[in-house]
C-alpha cells in the first residue's frame, strides 16, 4: 500500500497555488510556473518541475507537499485497442479508468508500441468514486459498494496518468472525456465540478469534449444546469416505467421517473445541444418494443437522443444480452418516433472494460 501524502498539489486551483507561493515568500509568477508544470506539462514529481528553482522545490517538499499524481498499478489491453487501467491513489485505494482510441490505428493493428500510438482521437472513461452506492442491479461496480469519494485532484490525476502513459500531445490529439466510470459523479458533485474546471483551465480540455452521466440525482441535475462551465449531460434511463426502474435502479424509489423527467425538461440546453439518455438493454427484461414505445412517451417533446447499450456480461450479474434482432427492433421503434437513437458499440468487453463492467477484476484477465 502506498504511503498517504498529507498535502498534494494536484487538485489546487490557480488561486490556491498563488496563495501557497505567497506564503512561501515567492513572486506571483512562480504560481503560474507551478500551475503550468502540474496541469499542462503533467509533471509527475517535484524533481521534474525544473522551471522552479531547486531551493523552492526543496521548500515545497520540506513543507510536506507532493504532486500527488496517482500510479498505474496494472493495465489490460483489449483486442480492439481499448486499455483498462487500475489506478492507485496515495492511500492504496484503486479505481479503473478506460482509454478508448479511435481513428487510424484505433481498431486494428499488430499491437506494437508505434502502432498503438497511431490514432486520430481518443476517449477516456473517468471514475468519480471508489466503488458506487447507487446499486444498479446490472452493473458490476455496484458489487463493490461505496468506499469513498475521489478528490478533485484524484479525478484529474487519473486522466493525467493515462495521458502520460499514452504519450498524448494535448495540442494535436483530440481527447474526449466521459465521466461514466466507477461511481455516481453527482454524489461527489463539488469535487467533480472542481475537477472539470481544472481540466478546462489547466489541462486544456474544453468542456464541449466532456460528458457526465448520472443515474438521476434530481437536485444535482438542477444545480448542474446553472453552471457556467459544464460538460454535456447524459441520463441513465435503463427502464421505461417506474416499477421496472425501481427493480433495476433502486434510486428510483427516491427520485421517480416523473421527477427525473421534470428535471430533464427544465434543464437549460445550449444551442444545438441535446440531452443524452442511456438505456442498457437486458434480454427479456426491458428490451421489448412495448418498452420502446413507453420510452417514446417519456421523451416526447424533449430535445434528446438515445444511446442503446446491449448489456455487457459480468460474473455475479443475473442478466442476459439481448439478441441483435431485439436491439434493432427497439432502436427502430424510437427512430420511427423521430428520436435519434444509436447502438453503442462495446469497447473492451473482453477485458471487462465495457460499460457496467468496471470492478477491479484483476483475476479475470491477462495483463498486457
Amino acid at each position: 500500500m502506498a504511503e498517504k501524502n498529507k498535502l498534494e498539489l494536484l487538485g489546487l486551483t490557480f488561486q490556491e497555488l498563488t496563495e501557497l507561493m505567497r506564503n512561501f515568500g515567492q513572486p506571483a509568477y512562480r504560481s503560474r510556473q507551478l500551475w503550468q508544470g502540474l496541469y499542462r506539462e503533467r509533471r509527475s514529481s517535484l524533481e521534474q518541475l525544473t522551471n522552479l528553482p531547486l531551493s523552492l522545490r526543496e521548500q515545497i517538499s520540506t513543507q510536506g507537499y507532493s504532486i500527488g499524481l496517482p500510479s498505474i498499478q496494472k493495465r489490460f489491453t483489449s483486442t480492439d485497442g481499448t486499455v483498462r487501467y487500475l489506478i492507485e491513489f496515495a492511500d492504496g485505494q484503486t479505481v479503473e479508468t478506460v482509454w478508448m482510441p479511435e481513428g487510424d490505428g484505433g481498431e486494428e493493428g499488430d499491437g506494437s508500441e508505434s502502432e498503438a500510438r497511431s490514432y486520430d482521437r481518443a476517449t477516456i472513461c473517468v471514475s468519480s468514486q471508489v466503488g458506487c452506492a447507487v446499486d444498479c442491479q446490472f452493473c458490476m461496480t455496484a458489487l463493490l459498494g461505496l468506499l469513498r469519494n475521489l478528490s478533485a485532484g484524484e479525478i484529474v490525476g487519473q486522466i493525467l496518468a493515462v495521458l502520460n502513459d499514452q504519450q498524448v500531445d494535448i495540442e494535436s490529439q483530440r481527447i474526449n472525456l466521459v465521466f461514466m466510470g466507477q461511481g455516481e459523479p453527482f454524489l461527489n458533485f463539488d469535487n467533480f465540478v472542481k475537477a472539470v474546471l481544472l481540466l478546462v483551465e489547466g489541462v486544456g480540455i474544453p468542456e464541449s469534449r466532456m460528458t457526465v452521466s448520472t443515474s438521476g440525482i434530481v437536485p444535482r441535475i438542477t444545480d448542474f444546469g446553472q453552471l457556467t462551465v459544464r460538460p454535456k449531460l447524459a441520463i441513465s434511463l435503463n427502464a421505461s416505467n417506474d416499477s421496472s426502474r425501481r427493480e433495476l435502479m433502486p434510486i428510483t424509489k427516491k427520485w421517480t421517473l416523473e421527477k427525473l423527467m421534470a428535471a430533464a425538461r427544465d434543464f437549460p440546453l445550449r444551442n444545438r445541444e441535446r440531452l443524452t439518455f442511456e438505456y442498457v438493454l437486458l434480454g427479456g427484461v426491458n428490451d421489448s418494443v412495448q418498452n420502446a414505445r413507453e420510452v417514446v412517451e417519456l421523451l416526447r417533446g424533449l430535445k434528446a437522443k438515445v444511446n442503446l447499450i446491449a448489456w455487457n456480461p459480468g460474473p455475479e450479474i443475473p442478466y442476459t444480452t439481448p439478441s441483435p434482432e431485439r436491439v434493432e427492433a427497439f432502436q427502430q421503434a424510437l427512430i420511427r418516433a423521430g428520436i435519434p437513437t444509436f447502438v453503442r458499440k462495446p469497447r473492451g468487453r473482453d477485458i471487462f472494460a465495457a460499460c457496467g463492467q468496471l470492478k477491479r477484476t484483476t483475476d479475470l484477465v491477462s495483463i498486457s
